[in-house]
């Protein structure tokens, strides 16, 4: 092997830089030449490249995004933008491909892999830590903790002014998030799309707060788990409660990512260009009880992760 390429695929997370940071210096000590496909698969497709170094990735371990940038890929979904990207990589004399992504970026490369035989080595970063065979993905302790932040200053409002806050936090499909910002929240109330609830026990539960004492709510919401908008609406319609509405959006995807999220990125990106040197062919970069492990890819983005159901059970009790 002695050329790789490198790419940062779909949706933005704090660590990216850092894992891309890792995986070109481990390359750079093994006398590889590397390539940066800037916009994610987009940039693989129009062939828009950058060579990289020890040198012009210094500086970025601390910086949230990404500085090849990133895009999502419609055509990376074809036949024909797979043969494509499968095409720039033989023009580019490509002998092994690093794509930092996330469930959506795996799927695709995958296919890329199928089709062009070049070995693939995916580094798993997502808010949504929602890859199966890993325990945490890069980003997520950090998106966790922006959130955590933003909701520990909601809670002052809402004991303040003896209020009910809905606050939306992403998770368009899993919980993951949602789950781990409530419980270290404290939030009485934790909706996730894979449980089931519906409103009625929902305003019981916040009757009971209420009996027991409790004059505020914080109720952590999936965007999978519901429309946010019409919850807040029905709770206040239904209850004596005050009801606001807030959304974190996209603000969980920035910001300089937490030390564990730069340290899992470092050890990420290290051991991913050794899995290609090692002649993987086609594996997520893992964490499993704090050894790194390669894990095949198709098994990451095909299996859907479980949900921790005792942590949703343990949100509960602790919420009463």
């Amino acid at each position: 092997m002695k050329k790789i390429a490198i790419a940062t695929t779909g949706g933005d997370a704090p660590g990216m830089n850092a894992a891309l940071r890792a995986a070109t210096r481990t390359a750079a000590r093994k006398n590889l030449k590397i390539l940066g496909f800037r916009r994610g698969y987009e940039g693989l497709l129009a062939n828009d490249s950058v060579t990289l170094d020890s040198r012009n990735v210094g500086g970025i371990i601390h910086l949230g995004g990404t500085i090849l940038r990133t895009s999502r890929s419609e055509a990376m979904k074809t036949r024909e933008g797979i043969s494509r990207t499968s095409e720039v990589l033989r023009k580019n004399d490509v002998d092994g491909l690093i794509v930092i992504g996330g469930n959506g970026s795996f799927k695709a490369a995958c296919e890329l892999h199928r089709v062009s035989g070049i070995p693939i080595v995916g580094i798993p970063a997502s808010i949504d830590n929602d890859l199966a065979g890993t325990d945490t993905t890069i980003g997520f302790d950090t998106a966790v903790n922006t959130a955590l932040e933003a909701i520990d200053k909601i809670r002052d409002t809402a004991t303040s002014h003896e209020r009910v806050f809905v606050v939306e936090v992403m998770g368009r499909n899993r919980g993951f998030l949602a789950l781990e910002v409530g419980v270290t929240a404290g939030a009485e109330i934790i909706l996730i799309p894979e449980m089931k609830y519906d409103t009625v026990s929902i305003r019981q539960r916040l009757a009971e707060g209420y009996d027991k004492g409790k004059k505020s709510a914080i109720i952590v919401m999936a965007e999978g788990a519901g429309n946010c908008t019409d919850m807040a609406r029905s709770l206040e319609e239904n209850t004596g409660f005050e009801v606001r509405l807030t959304r974190l959006g996209h603000l969980q995807r920035g910001g300089s990512p937490t030390a564990y999220s730069r340290l899992l990125a470092c050890k990420m990106g290290i051991s991913s260009v050794e899995f290609l040197l090692d002649n993987r062919k086609k594996d997520m970069t893992a964490i499993q009880g704090g050894r790194i492990v390669p894990v095949d890819l198709e098994y990451a983005c095909a299996v859907e992760k479980p949900i921790d159901r005792q942590l949703y059970e343990l949100a509960r009790t602790l919420s009463a």
